[in-house]
């Protein structure tokens, strides 16, 4: 009998059965410990902010936050996620380009420990809102620097982006701020870059960014009680990269953070981190529904594809390169020749993998995506041909828990309201069950 795929010695036959596919398995003893091993080598004064945008699963947010993660958020959702997760307001950053009145109401309303401002108009707004409340908001900008950043799979600063302001523009807001009475800046963020696989490339970050944000506390008079220097550390997904040695990380990370806290005892320094908490330990399976040949290649047709891992097209690439997939019940059988693995979607960019080594399958075969943690459902097409949001379980202790329900075609078609024109008829009567 072939050997098959576990998470902490549960067998991926026996989970498929109880919880169905498409399914999302992460293992959050895994998360945990991946968190805690990076915490303990890092310099005690670095915070790590869990970016919920990388999987924004409530259990999953509330095991990282036990573990000791404070949280970043971007949206209302979020922010509700992060506090009903169990995560104090002083612990939670609020940023993105977008924000809306009513979301930056909640930060004032809520007490978050900080409102990363994108533009000066935002800035402006917190003002107002924060003279309706009487309150002093909390504010930390985001600059978008003059210096870019090489080695991040997609850079988000250095560049005209729609993210920060300008390094030129803030220095001369000075009237901006000034004008500003109910708004108090005491820090600076900046993010460069994401899916960075080299320490020494997050090392360098840091070291211009506590820079930059020296420069920008003396020549625009605020304090800096809080320095967020982003993160971006990635994964490797692919052929010829290796994961972030964390050691190593350290071993050039704290020293300058060292050297920044005896400058300005007191501050807050934060790192946010996603993708590499949560990625490695999350796998997405699928059931091969078919098999098929065309045009002298093989097909294996899943019951779930790239509307939940809208990922495995390419991050940032244009050419098309596999995430890890895996035959979980035959991990010990030899791969037979490529397969081309493709979902249930009436479009041919339905491909989680392209010539894919595989052994022989059949029917029925159980297939895994893995480190498919982060950016998973939340960021694909989960909608499209109404199949819906797949099933999300969380393994804790050697014990599968449901974290997300599958979505239903009457969980879906509940929200909708059906209207009809006034001379239509109306819609055909239930079949009697």
């Amino acid at each position: 009998m072939s050997r098959e795929f576990t998470v902490q010695g549960v067998g991926i036959t026996a989970l498929a059965e109880e919880f169905g596919t498409p399914l999302y398995l992460y293992d959050g003893d895994g998360i945990a410990d991946r968190f805690r091993e990076l915490k303990s080598l890092l310099h005690p004064a670095l915070e790590v902010f869990y970016s919920l945008k990388a999987n924004p699963n409530i259990s999953v947010c509330a095991l990282l936050h036990s573990a000791g993660a404070r949280a970043e958020v971007s949206s209302m959702a979020e922010l509700v996620t992060a506090l009903r997760a169990g995560v104090q307001p002083r612990d939670i950053l609020f940023l993105g380009p977008g924000k809306s009145r009513e979301e930056l109401a909640a930060c004032l309303d809520e007490g978050v420990a900080a409102i990363v401002c994108e533009s000066l108009d935002e800035l402006e707004l917190i003002d107002e809102l924060a003279l309706e409340r009487g309150v002093l908001a909390p504010v930390v900008l985001r600059v978008n620097p003059e210096f870019t950043v090489k080695g991040s799979g997609l850079t988000m600063g250095g560049k005209p982006r729609q993210f920060g302001i300008d390094e030129e523009q803030l220095l001369s807001a000075q009237a901006v701020l000034d004008r500003c009475g109910a708004v108090r800046v005491h820090g600076v963020q900046v993010y460069l870059g994401t899916r960075i696989l080299d320490p020494a490339v997050v090392a360098d970050n840091a070291r211009r960014i506590f820079e930059l944000a020296e420069l920008l506390s003396a020549k625009l008079g605020f304090p800096l009680e809080l320095v967020d220097i982003g993160g971006g550390l990635g994964v490797a997904y692919f052929d010829n990269e290796q994961d972030p040695d964390p050691a190593v990380l350290g071993e050039l990370l704290n020293p300058l953070v060292a050297d920044f806290a005896d400058r300005h005892p007191g501050a807050r320094l934060i790192m946010e981190l996603g993708r590499y908490l949560v990625a490695v330990h999350g796998t997405y399976v699928v059931r091969v529904r078919y098999t098929k040949s065309s045009m002298g290649e093989r097909f294996a047709v899943a019951d779930g594809g790239t509307n939940h891992h809208m990922a495995a097209v390419g991050i940032g690439s244009f050419v098309k390169r596999n995430f890890p997939i895996t035959a979980l019940q035959r991990l010990d059988e030899p791969d037979s020749g490529p397969w081309n693995i493709t979902g249930p979607l009436c479009t041919p960019n339905d491909l989680l993998g392209k010539k894919v080594s595989l052994p022989e399958l059949r029917p029925g075969d159980l297939l895994g995506v893995e480190r498919s943690g982060a950016y998973g459902p939340s960021a694909s097409p989960v909608y499209f041909l109404s199949h819906g949001y797949p099933a999300e379980v969380l393994m804790l202790g050697g014990r599968p828990h449901l974290v997300r329900e599958r979505d239903d075609t009457e969980s879906m078609l509940g929200r909708q309201h059906l209207h009809l024109p006034a001379d239509a008829a109306g819609p055909t009567p239930e079949r009697n069950q």
